[in-house]
């Protein structure tokens, strides 16, 4: 009676078998090829997987079966080869990027890629491994429907081979228990996020979900294309409403209050770590040079309102503030009204340009900047290529200079230019060139860390001080220009700031702590010579501004404000600039935590400590 339950358990399997071992193998190789670090405890969950497919493959006909499995076949070889191939030729699996580059294709761009990267070389790489496994699956299907064609016979002892399937068909229904129970016990959780990847509204939310501990394991090909058709899918849904609000910008009249507006833009920027705001270590020797000559109006209340970059371009770049109706899709992007106000706008990124291994955070925040024609109507000058280093931000630039599409050199030209650096973006140690490098381990001997953590202290702070040279550099092309140069990083992170540990806590509750390490950021506004003598009261409201709260959603009405754009979209109640800034409007963290509720809160227990240690 048991042998009998154990083979039930096995039955499944046993109608399709070369279906299960060969969708396993291809499945295990794929894995162990494309993510060596994949959990063993995923063979198991694809065990599970595979065989919930047999069941429901036994409960079809057989004539439909056929099909159904051929379906799937293809599908899964399908689906595996482009997985390979493109961890092949681009170092990473498939990813939303590749299939939205695929989407943008014409044929005969197609052509040229498939003449490029396509030949037979490929089959001494690893997907030789997956294309053999279809060989050798093609010909065990022809050898089969030869036998059942010719009804040939096998010559074997039936009578044995039933004696061994009462003994073996009991042991792989036991095996089967084992690894179903092992899939189910241990992996339940990787299909409970998979569920929940897959069931949010927005891209930024699939993005967050992603740095999640405890994310989705895409260990198979087939959901890492589905993953990938989900969120080109959520894209697509923004993309197609800013494309139908790019006919609704409106603008009424321009005073081109400042005629060239550089708005540079870093990456991953903790405000104590800044010279500027009274870092104990000399990171940022130029801007502290610059301040103390009077060129640099030094915003000292400042927040950011994600600590995604992708949430913050968003914000940044749409006139949406936190708290309005709506979505930030569903407002006009900056760069558009400042085209349609008579501005030649230029956009250097050395991270948002589309590129195959794009991670999700890439794809999320650059979708709406790459699309052909978002990026036409905001953009008249790009460039084409990322860098090793963000001194090639300032080589594009030049480039773009030289070329004549950027022009500054007479009164007529109205530009706004935005410069996107890499910043401090993580891995530290890689934002600096060697040469370049001055801070050492050695130079952190009163922090209480061990030497790993003063190590990647030292790179923040050097890829700080080269940030401090770039951003330098910058200013020093517009010394002779009539020129506005406003710096802000997207967010801030944690490098050792009370806690040990760097990068950001995603998941964490906001805390002031938390607040004031990954949210509080530089933030400074320069004016060139010829500028404030020019307008003078422009410049002596940008001074008079710089210690008004503000939040970084607000930035495209301060830019709007600083050009003199007169536009329905803009609100005067958002630029600091303005009589009509309003101080008070909340300042909301992820949604969910007010800044200066924090921050009250937290000098008010400090106050309390304080009179507590006097006492």
């Amino acid at each position: 009676m048991v042998r009998r339950l154990l083979g039930y358990v096995f039955y499944p399997i046993g109608k399709s078998p070369a279906f299960f071992v060969f969708m396993y193998v291809l499945c295990c190789l794929c894995n162990r090829l494309e993510t060596p670090t994949f959990s063993r405890l995923g063979l198991a969950e694809l065990f599970v997987d595979l065989y919930v497919l047999c069941v429901v493959l036994a409960c079809i006909p057989w004539r439909a079966r056929r099909w159904v499995k051929g379906a799937i076949y293809v599908v899964m070889y399908a689906t595996s080869i482009v997985d390979m191939y493109c961890k092949v030729k681009f170092g990473s699996t498939l990813t939303p990027t590749m299939l939205l580059l695929v989407g943008e294709t014409t044929g005969s761009e197609a052509a040229e890629f498939l003449e490029s990267y396509v030949g037979w070389e490929l089959l001494r790489t690893n997907l030789g491994w997956v294309l053999l496994i279809l060989a050798v699956h093609i010909l065990y299907n022809v050898f089969m429907s030869m036998v059942r064609r010719h009804k040939l016979r096998l010559n074997m002892d039936m009578k044995l081979v039933h004696r061994l399937a009462a003994i073996v068909l009991p042991l792989l229904g036991l095996v089967s228990i084992f690894m179903i129970e092992v899939g189910i016990s241990e992996r339940t959780w990787n299909k409970k996020a998979f569920v929940r990847l897959i069931t949010y509204d927005d891209i930024g939310e699939v993005e967050h979900e992603m740095q999640r501990p405890g994310h989705s394991e895409l260990y198979l090909p087939v959901y890492r294309l589905a993953f990938s058709l989900y969120a080109n899918n959520l894209a697509a849904r923004q993309t197609r409403t800013l494309i139908e609000g790019i006919d609704r910008v409106e603008v009424d009249s321009c005073a081109f209050r400042c005629p060239n507006i550089v708005l540079v833009i870093g990456e991953s920027y903790n405000r104590h770590h800044s010279q500027l705001y009274g870092y104990n270590h000399p990171t940022t020797p130029r801007q502290v040079s610059r301040a103390e000559a009077g060129e640099l109006a030094v915003f000292t209340d400042v927040v950011t309102p994600w600590n995604l970059t992708s949430y913050v371009f968003k914000l940044v770049l749409s006139l949406y503030t936190v708290g309005d109706e709506g979505q930030w899709c569903d407002y006009p992007l900056f760069p558009e009204v400042f085209r349609k106000a008579g501005y030649r706008v230029t956009f250097v990124t050395n991270q948002f340009l589309p590129q195959a291994r794009d991670a999700i955070y890439d794809f999320s925040g650059g979708f709406f900047l790459n699309n052909p024609t978002l990026s036409e109507a905001q953009f008249d000058v790009r460039n084409a290529s990322l860098h090793a280093f963000d001194d090639g931000v300032l080589a594009d630039y030049d480039a773009l200079v030289d070329s004549g599409l950027v022009d500054i050199g007479t009164a007529a030209d109205r530009n706004l230019i935005i410069l996107h650096l890499m910043g401090q973006h993580v891995n530290y140690r890689d934002r600096t060139p060697q040469a370049q490098k001055k801070f050492t381990a050695n130079d952190y001997g009163e922090r209480k860390l061990n030497r790993r953590e003063k190590w990647i202290l030292s790179d923040y702070d050097n890829a700080t001080l080269y940030n401090d040279s770039i951003v330098d550099e910058i200013l020093r092309r517009f010394e002779d220009k009539d020129a506005v140069v406003v710096y802000m990083p997207d967010h801030a992170e944690e490098c050792y700031g009370g806690l040990r540990v760097f990068g950001r806590m995603h998941n964490a509750d906001i805390d002031y702590r938390l607040a004031a390490e990954e949210f509080e950021i530089p933030f400074w506004v320069w004016c060139s010579e010829s500028f404030a003598k020019a307008r003078p009261e422009l410049a002596e409201a940008i001074r008079n501004a710089r210690h008004r709260p503000f939040m970084t959603d607000r930035m495209a009405h301060f830019l709007l404000g600083l050009a003199g754009i007169d536009t329905p979209a803009y609100r005067a109640d958002c630029d600091p600039l303005s009589p009509e800034y309003d101080e008070d409007r909340p300042r909301v963290l992820k949604n969910t935590a007010d800044y200066d509720k924090l921050r009250e809160e937290h000098e008010q227990k400090s106050d309390v400590c304080a009179v507590s240690l006097r006492q």
